[in-house]
């Protein structure tokens, strides 16, 4: 049963469109999502707590769930935005599950690798009574029980696969284990396989019985159990090394969801392209060029190629470059990010033009 959310009158108006940008159909108009501050918040944010280490700041469950509400709380979703929220680790935290050790900055975090060599293979094993898979389930649950009403909880940002093992083994490792010890690559990507299967449907267990709903860390929100199967450390191999050796995980990755939307980060991605857009089972593909290399407007062939393929697509686009992409591209299957709004009259203006792409 759907969770409906107090302070937004459409919501189910708002999933009935993330639900059908899987198939690249729409219900009126492209998916649009805009976000905004309150123009005079008044919910109050957490104190900061004089924690010991940013470690301890990271892992306190308690700042994370009054910083999720507050944060909620003094926004304004318009469009198809619905409030959700997730808990956040850092993008390694499925190989903190299986034995490595978690070191914390700022703003994100890494694991140190335990695969000095393939002869210790056993020590990269997934335990229950791991500190980091408990604090994701105190966490996780915590924000269930905060969000009631108030926003969706989904999964937090998994690497499984390549990303796994390279964070096992460290990048450069990895990338001689290509050629001298593909076989224990392969067995090992398989075990991974196996549990992180195994992790996402316990929790997609969790979501459906509190919510019925499944966001993740690109803000879609659907009633379809969906993921975003990604490989980063692709960018350091040749196709043929790809198709090979991760091509059939994340085409298992895919088949063993409801949807999925692939996270292609960067230009040394592209090369991966054509093998993706061949998996029946994905629906969509996330384009992340990166810092520094335009902005989305600099990519339509990217995105054409994708439309052509019948994929979906999320795109991240500043005000003045709505038109060029209600030209070039079709609306069916477009996610869409509006960044630069100023207030919920322009705002609001967007979504009326929206209702004209054809």
């Amino acid at each position: 049963m759907l969770m409906p959310l107090e302070q937004i009158p459409d919501w189910e108006r708002r999933l009935a469109r993330q639900d059908a940008f899987w198939q690249c159909e729409i219900i009126d108009r492209p998916v649009v999502n805009i976000w905004l501050s309150k123009p005079n918040p008044d919910y109050p944010w957490p104190a900061e707590n004089n924690w010991a280490t940013l470690k301890d700041r990271w892992l306190d469950t308690d700042y994370l769930v009054a910083s999720r509400v507050a944060g909620v709380m003094n926004s304004d979703y318009v469009g198809d935005a619905l409030p959700n929220a997730y808990p956040n680790l850092g993008p390694e935290v499925l190989s903190a599950f299986f034995g490595c050790e978690m070191e914390f900055s700022e703003s994100t975090s890494w694991t140190i690798p335990i695969l000095d060599d393939w002869a210790d293979v056993e020590k990269v094993r997934f335990s229950k009574d791991n500190f980091y898979w408990k604090k994701l389930v105190e966490m996780t649950d915590a924000l269930l029980e905060a969000g009631k009403g108030k926003f969706y909880v989904g999964n937090t940002d998994y690497h499984p696969g390549a990303d796994a093992i390279a964070a096992f083994r460290d990048p450069l490792e990895f990338n001689m284990d290509m050629i001298e010890s593909p076989e224990r690559v392969k067995e090992l990507l398989r075990y991974v396989t196996d549990v992180y299967f195994k992790v996402i449907d316990y929790f997609f267990e969790k979501f459906a019985a509190a919510q019925g709903a499944f966001p993740t860390w690109p803000g879609i929100v659907t009633t379809k159990r969906y993921y975003v199967p990604s490989n980063d450390f692709s960018i350091m191999i040749s196709k043929e090394m790809f198709d090979e050796l991760f091509l059939p995980g994340i085409i298992e990755e895919c088949d063993h969801m409801e949807a999925n939307i692939y996270h292609l980060d960067g230009p040394g991605a592209l090369r991966h392209l054509d093998s993706l857009l061949g998996i029946t089972s994905l629906n969509a593909i996330q384009w992340v060029y990166g810092a520094g290399n335009g902005r989305a407007s600099d990519w339509l062939p990217v995105y054409k190629k994708c439309q052509a393929a019948g994929k979906g697509l999320q795109i991240g686009l500043e005000m003045d470059e709505i038109d060029l992409f209600m030209r070039e591209l079709k609306p069916n299957g477009l996610w869409l990010s509006i960044y630069g709004v100023p207030d919920r009259e322009t705002a609001d203006a967007i979504l009326t033009k929206m209702l004209t792409w054809k």
